[in-house]
């Protein structure tokens, strides 16, 4: 399967960021928690779905929610099955906002073990796939993280995610390989030392023709994934904002040339239920215009 050749260019060339709306499972009571919704408002999880889906349908149909400084979309499961204005979500952000949508596809995270924490199985991963590939998507994202500078541990976490990211290269698919390094580490840096090592030695062993994306915590060292941004399998190297608040997730990336935004709750921050359409449009454009700025130097 080909890929469509005008999202590919895209979010390879394109200026802007990348919006993580994929809050999903036991983080969604959370994100709703944050965007002013109690969980006294919703009875059952089609309910709580269905708030969640409100609010990411605010977010995307918002004027600020514009393909100027938006290059692509991460979503959910759930919300790649549901339909804003009578298209599926993803059609609708490509079609009517010029945005490319990408899907979660990891089903959270396993237990701690040599300092990562592994993704959990994944059994219906092939049939997922094939309906993202339905639903017109263009890439996936999966998470794991590293919490200490284990050499095995990352290696394993590194295996796993490149593993699972062939199989979604073979479905015409660009996966976002994200192994994060948790931003409270106490040896942050030298977990980073150990990754970027596991990933050159994974890239180098990729086919000529394979195309993949990292996603990956702000790193310590100034411009320290600039390299593996010259590799002709990486599509885009983007960063993740990992528990910093908007304003320091915003700092810390600017100083990364070439690193550009992956982010999720710094880009809602500050967004309620309760605000009128031109507050939240306000505020969602003040918050994107912020993270484009430090996702283009």
């Amino acid at each position: 399967m080909a890929l469509n050749q005008e999202q590919l260019n895209r979010i390879h060339t394109g200026k802007g960021f990348i919006a993580a709306l994929d809050q999903s499972g036991g983080s969604t009571p959370k994100a709703l928690l944050q965007y002013g919704v109690q969980e006294s408002s919703y009875a059952n999880e089609e309910q709580m779905f269905e708030r969640v889906h409100d609010m990411r349908t605010r977010i995307i149909k918002s004027p600020a929610f514009d393909a100027k400084y938006i290059l692509g979309a991460i979503l959910f499961e759930n919300t790649m099955d549901r339909m804003i204005d009578g298209q599926f979500t993803a059609d609708y952000l490509w079609e009517r906002k010029g945005i490319v949508p990408f899907l979660k596809v990891d089903k959270g995270l396993d237990e701690l073990k040599d300092g990562v924490q592994l993704m959990k199985p994944m059994p219906d991963l092939d049939s997922l796939l094939q309906r993202a590939v339905d639903k017109h998507i263009f890439g996936t994202k999966m998470r794991s993280v590293i919490k200490e500078a284990n050499p095995a541990g990352i290696r394993s976490v590194v295996e796993q995610q490149f593993d699972v990211g062939k199989r979604i290269v073979s479905m015409g698919l660009v996966p976002i390989i994200e192994p994060e390094v948790d931003i409270y580490s106490a040896d942050k840096k030298q977990s980073e030392q150990l990754l970027k090592e596991e990933l050159r030695k994974q890239l180098a062993a990729l086919s000529s023709d394979t195309k993949v994306m990292l996603k990956l915590s702000i790193p310590t060292e100034t411009d320290f994934y600039r390299d593996l941004m010259d590799d002709p399998h990486v599509v885009r190297i983007v960063a993740l904002s990992g528990g910093y608040g908007q304003a320091e997730a915003n700092e810390k990336l600017g100083l990364h040339h070439g690193l550009i935004a992956s982010f999720s709750r710094a880009l809602s921050e500050g967004l309620t239920a309760q605000q009128s359409d031109e507050q939240f449009n306000a505020m969602l454009a003040r918050s994107i215009q912020s993270i484009y700025e430090a996702s283009i130097t």
